[in-house]
This record gives C-alpha cells, sequence and structure tokens, in this order.
C-alpha cells in the first residue's frame, strides 16, 4: 500500500504535488473612502478565496456555488456573525460573475453601504483586467 501511495504521487495523482492541483496569488490594494483596503487572491483549482480587509483578521468566511437546480448560486456563511450578509452576498455575486466556487473573507469595520459597493467595484475591476488570477 505504501508503494502505491508513492507512486501516485510521482505520477501527479496527488493534487498538491501537479500543475492542476497548484495554488496561485494575487494582491491589491485600493485607497478607497479614505482607507487602503486590501485584496488578496488565492487561485484554486475550480474556484478562489478572496479576503479583503484593513488588517491581517479573519472575522468571517462565506463559500458560494453553483447549482444546477437555480440560477442563483448556493451560499452559506462557514464562520462569522450571521447577521452581517456581506460576506455572503459577495460570494454569491462573484460565484454569478465567474461560474466558480467562491470563497469569501470580508474584514471591513462598520456596515458602509457605500464603501462595500466600492470594494465590489474594484473587485470586477480587477476581475476585468487580470481573470487569470481567479
Amino acid at each position: 500500500m505504501h508503494n502505491e501511495s508513492m507512486s501516485n504521487a510521482e505520477n501527479g495523482e496527488c493534487a498538491a504535488g501537479s500543475a492542476e492541483g497548484s495554488i496561485s496569488v494575487h494582491n491589491f490594494s485600493e485607497k478607497l473612502m479614505e482607507q487602503v483596503i486590501h485584496f488578496h487572491v488565492m487561485k484554486l483549482d475550480g474556484g478562489f478565496f478572496l479576503w479583503v480587509g484593513t488588517a491581517p483578521v479573519l472575522s468571517n468566511l462565506a463559500v458560494s456555488m453553483c447549482s444546477r437546480f437555480d440560477s442563483t448560486p448556493l451560499s452559506s456563511l462557514v464562520m462569522g456573525d450571521p447577521s452581517d450578509p456581506t460576506p455572503n452576498t459577495l460570494a454569491q455575486r462573484l460565484t454569478k460573475r465567474t461560474k466558480k466556487q467562491v470563497f469569501v473573507s470580508y474584514n471591513l469595520p462598520g456596515s458602509h453601504s457605500q464603501l462595500s459597493l466600492l470594494v465590489e467595484e474594484r473587485i470586477k475591476k480587477e476581475l476585468e483586467l487580470h481573470p487569470e488570477k481567479f
């Protein structure tokens, strides 16, 4: 059994060792409403993880994916405050736009709707400029 596992990994069947299973990272920042907002994208096989924030905090995590039963992507809050819909909503919108599984961690203080709109517009701009990063 041990030798079989070794040969499978050598043949590229182990996702972590193959090019298909690799993770690429893309970072960008933007000053929005007098705050520098940082964006961190990790491109995964079949989807991506997006972190948005001003400080290195992971206060929530939402996941969204397409459904063959509904045009609205499925989403779920994995961790964080269930009264804040922002991570779920952003994950759903990005899934709808990219047709990929999306993980979102949205770590901005308060629920300023104008800032949220600007953040989403900046993400859309980056998607248009660098679609290969998502």
